[in-house]
């Protein structure tokens, strides 16, 4: 059975907890957090989070794994400013930490952008921070595949791969695959799915796919804008979506919805998650 989720949040007093019950509400059996606001580095306590009780829900509902996102903040590409890359650098460290107590094995992260300072600059930049903070104990860190907007990195399998290639503890690297950043950044996953993960698996091996992000795009192919679309409603289209979903090159990846909320049925001027019926389209 494949492991379909979404992002849910985490806070209040349930923390985890909350996360968990949410992610079940949707019929999820895998699901997404971050450990705090995405655009910040305030964090509660670990002691703080639910974990032992969210497991113990988590267990009784069949819920095996899930999966942390690291914050927008950190910009490991960056050699522009010193001072963010060693904020980077440290607040990735205890992320990682955060992970682990939490009891996932996955982190993932947006590679970085390079500013300005040039994609072979920013690629020394990644390795140099991961190679700060990897160590044969940490959780997998898992590099998103990016839209190519700015001066992302990781918009192509070829710059994931040279940053693997600078990381002393690699076997602690995996990839992310985002379905809307993938076709924004020109890989056709309309039209070619197949190809495409035949090209991943030849840069960087199957094996190295730790989450796929499940968005469908509101752009063409190659657009490099980055803009999630609802399942079935932009320019990927569900069977394309669910074909990916139910790849049998990745049979038990957690594949986690990050679509937009949608206008509520009983109040057009609030906004609703649409996860639930979005898991049952894709099932």
């Amino acid at each position: 059975m494949i492991k379909l989720g979404s992002h849910v949040s985490m806070s209040g007093r349930e923390m985890l907890l909350a996360s968990a019950k949410e992610a079940v509400s949707y019929g999820a059996d895998t699901f997404m957090v971050y450990t705090g606001a995405p655009q910040n580095t305030k964090r509660k306590d670990i002691s703080a989070l639910m974990t032992e009780s969210a497991w113990a829900y988590m267990k009784s509902h069949h819920i095996q794994e899930f999966v942390v996102h690291a914050p927008y903040i950190i910009n490991l590409a960056n050699s522009v400013n010193p001072e963010t890359w060693q904020l980077a650098v440290e607040f990735l460290a205890l992320e990682i930490e955060r992970t682990k107590a939490m009891g996932s094995q996955v982190l993932i992260l947006h590679p970085g952008s390079h500013v300005g300072a040039g994609v072979k600059v920013g690629i020394d930049r990644i390795a140099q921070g991961l190679n700060e903070v990897l160590t044969a104990d940490s959780c997998y860190i898992a590099l998103e595949t990016m839209a190519g907007k700015g001066s992302e990195i990781g918009r192509s399998f070829e710059e994931l791969a040279a940053i693997y290639d600078k990381v002393t503890h690699n076997g602690k690297l995996r990839v992310c695959l985002d379905l809307c950043h993938l076709n924004d950044a020109g890989y056709d996953v309309k039209n070619d799915f197949d190809g495409v993960i035949d090209r991943f698996d030849k840069l960087l091996g199957k094996q190295n796919a730790a989450v796929i992000h499940v968005n469908d795009s509101k752009n063409e192919c190659g657009a490099a804008k980055d803009r999630h679309a609802n399942i079935g409603q932009g320019t990927i289209g569900l069977p394309a979506l669910r074909y990916a979903v139910h790849h049998p090159a990745f049979p038990d990846l957690p594949k986690i919805l990050e679509t937009p909320y949608i206008p509520s049925p009983e109040d057009a001027a609030k906004k609703v998650p649409p996860y639930k019926e979005e898991i049952q389209m894709l099932r």
